[in-house]
């Protein structure tokens, strides 16, 4: 998709009303909207046509959200803003591991949950990337950012948009402790919000660029602060 053309957005919701508001708002924004009410058909046509970005409820009959999101996540790097119920937090973080990009609590203005499409959609461009193009390196670990591609010991790593530009921002700040609130603010863009969102995309980028997670060596925790990135080199 080019940076000027509409972005397909797949709506995933059993409740028609909710499908209907979500579709109309995003398609006052400029997007093309279709709208599926359960998991396995969403998955089927995400998987045969992949959109740009999937609106997916967490609560879905024949497949639940999560469910739909781990399999996609298996074959293609589209971002997801999953709909989650007010208060559930074991949902929220449940939905970030399997790699939702965002999420969004029911019940939600819908004028808000376009603000986060764009957002998503604009990482996913690479349009909110640290600022600066090049090339990141740390050893094994290259960062190519004009290319939004990651590759360790030569072989490309799939990142989602934010966990790209996590690992980007925290490259680009080495030995540099920062808390989640901060990183909430600086790579997210959220004044406020769930710290748990940095934790599990923390915990992601581990699993997938230290050779033991639990006991990292590049994302280090700074004990009653954050973290900090310390290079290998």
């Amino acid at each position: 998709m080019t940076a000027g053309s509409a972005s397909r957005v797949l709506v995933v919701d059993d409740d028609p009303t909710v499908a209907e508001v979500v579709a109309r708002y995003l398609e006052r924004d400029g997007h093309r909207v279709e709208c599926v009410g359960d998991g396995a058909e969403a998955l089927r046509r995400a998987l045969a046509d992949p959109p740009d970005l999937l609106v997916l409820d967490l609560m879905l009959p024949k497949m639940d959200g999560l469910e739909v999101c781990r399999k996609l996540r298996e074959r293609w790097p589209v971002p997801v803003i999953m709909l989650t119920a007010l208060g559930e937090e074991i949902d929220r973080v449940a939905g970030l591991e399997t790699g939702a990009d965002d999420y969004v609590t029911k019940p939600f203005s819908p004028r808000e949950l376009a603000l986060r499409v764009q957002s998503v959609l604009r990482r996913a461009r690479g349009a909110l990337v640290p600022t600066g193009t090049g090339v990141l390196r740390d050893g094994d670990l290259v960062v190519d950012v004009g290319a939004h591609e990651v590759r360790l010991n030569e072989e490309e790593i799939t990142l989602t948009a934010r966990e790209f530009d996590l690992l980007a921002y925290l490259l680009r700040n080495p030995r540099q402790a920062f808390s989640r609130t901060a990183l909430l603010n600086q790579v997210w863009g959220w004044s406020f919000g769930d710290s748990s969102t940095v934790t599990v995309h923390v915990r992601r980028l581990r699993e997938k660029i230290e050779p033991d997670p639990t006991d990292p060596r590049r994302i280090v925790t700074v004990w009653g602060v954050g973290y900090r990135y310390e290079p290998l080199r």
